[in-house]
């Protein structure tokens, strides 16, 4: 399996620019496509100052653009899109609340370096949204992030640019090699996130406890700790549930250290699989307080559970 490395150098060189952007736009929207290795050649095969100019704007321009695409569905749908995007990760694990709780406690710089954080570049935007952070703002910090990552890829390519020529002549002697080792590359990440996946559901496996046994245990002679451990964004759009209280992961020891260790706690999320909530339990049960539970179903479930204890109105 033989490239024609020339074909592809002129292929490069003359559309780099277009290339360059609609790569950039379609990971960035949250495409699973590699977009460092094509900085890398494009810096590499950069003729310029100019050219590399035109590259990294068209970067942060396309980076720009589906970052403001997922600010505006976070200000426009809030923690929904948050807990979509959770769903589609592979480990539901690293829950949208616990990205979130970084964001917060980063501030705008998290825009800045969240190209650089695995996972953390698609769902900053959104959270920004969310949190009405100021449109100037998210978009100087967006493209101040964009700028650096795009940027320090295309340099790094030009400066590297004879060993990527080297690679890149090695690659078209050993196409196939390069394939199977690609793939073998692939299967193995594959496999890391599906180990994560399955330690994840061996802890997951615990008792939780319903949202209807919960509404009892609240109105009985000693009623549990209810802890609400959405995150920010959720919290600002419909406040902390009813007879909790707000926590997050950080915070656990301080949420809970006047109560006794002997009392009952539920720990209450909105995350797929009540990721964050299994993982309060088991730190909560690691602290001492071995009535800890995750509730079943989390937030959506104790919402509705609400809604059935209500009284009905009386119809005439």
């Amino acid at each position: 399996m033989d490239i024609d490395l020339d074909q592809l150098r002129q292929t490069l060189q003359r559309d780099a620019v277009w290339v360059v952007f609609a790569n950039v736009l379609m990971q960035q929207l949250g495409l699973p496509l590699p977009v460092v290795p094509t900085l890398l050649v494009a810096g590499s095969l950069a003729t310029g100052g100019g050219q590399g100019a035109a590259l990294l704007l068209a970067a942060v321009l396309a980076s720009v653009i589906a970052d403001w695409g997922w600010y505006l569905a976070g200000r426009g749908f809030g923690y929904r899109v948050l807990s979509g995007l959770c769903r589609l990760s592979i480990n539901p694990g690293s829950c949208v609340s616990q990205t979130e709780a970084r964001f917060v406690r980063w501030g705008p710089w998290s825009l800045v370096v969240a190209k650089f954080v695995p996972g953390f570049s698609t769902v900053a935007p959104p959270i920004a949204g969310a949190l009405r952070m100021p449109p100037a703002r998210f978009v100087l910090a967006a493209a101040a992030g964009a700028a650096l990552w795009a940027g320090s890829a295309l340099l790094t390519g030009w400066l590297l640019r004879a060993q990527l020529q080297g690679a890149l002549a090695a690659i078209s002697r050993h196409g196939a090699t390069l394939v199977l080792a690609l793939a073998a590359v692939f299967g193995l990440w594959l496999g890391w996130k599906l180990w994560r996946r399955h330690r994840f559901r061996q802890s997951a496996a615990i008792r939780h406890i319903d949202a209807a046994a919960l509404l009892a245990a609240l109105e009985g002679e000693a009623p549990p700790l209810l802890l609400d451990l959405r995150g920010p964004a959720m919290l600002a759009a419909t406040g902390v549930a009813p007879r909790a209280l707000a926590a997050d992961l950080d915070g656990l020891a301080a949420a809970v250290a006047h109560w006794p260790r002997t009392a009952p706690v539920v720990t209450m999320c909105a995350c797929p699989e009540d990721a964050t909530a299994v993982k309060a339990a088991h730190l909560l049960v690691e602290m001492g307080y071995p009535g800890a539970l995750p509730l079943r179903g989390g937030y959506d479930a104790w919402l509705a559970v609400q809604a059935q204890s209500a009284p009905q109105p009386a119809h005439a």
